[in-house]
């Protein structure tokens, strides 16, 4: 049995809504990355939560895909989905994450679509950040072969 793996990330925010702050992960991939209330509700440069997430899943799901389907005996050639982390305003103020929605595409070698299917289904069983966002968030998946 594996052991387990901690993954760190880290937010500093500086100041009140007008603020700003700075996005790291351990790693250093993200390394002080600028976030402010005009990145996540405007179009200013920079990251935002949802973008982070949406990018979190998308990297999970490619992932789960390929080691099940070379768990199978398939070779896929490349997996790309595009997640779209969807944030919705409350009545009452304040916003929640509604929905997810996933779209893949992939190359997979000598398969027919029903068992490319079949394999994107388990797929999304056993991705973690699909198995934690899942309780309480609607996700949507369209998997399609590419030619």
């Amino acid at each position: 049995m594996m052991a387990e793996i901690k993954r760190k990330g880290q937010a500093i925010w500086s100041g009140d809504k007008r603020g700003s702050g700075t996005v790291s992960t351990e790693s250093e991939v993200l390394d002080s990355t600028r976030y402010t209330f005009k990145t996540r509700f405007g179009d200013q440069p920079g990251t935002n939560p949802e973008e982070l997430i949406a990018a979190a899943h998308a990297g999970c799901f490619s992932m789960a895909l390929a080691a099940t389907a070379s768990d199978k005996g398939y070779t896929p050639r490349y997996i790309k989905t595009v997640a779209t982390c969807t944030l919705v305003p409350l009545d009452g103020g304040g916003y929640k994450i509604a929905k997810m929605d996933l779209d893949v595409s992939a190359k997979v070698l000598d398969i027919d679509e029903e068992t490319f299917q079949e394999l994107v289904e388990e797929a999304d069983q056993g991705c973690p950040v699909s198995n934690l966002l899942r309780p309480g968030l609607e996700i949507t998946l369209k998997a399609s072969l590419a030619e």
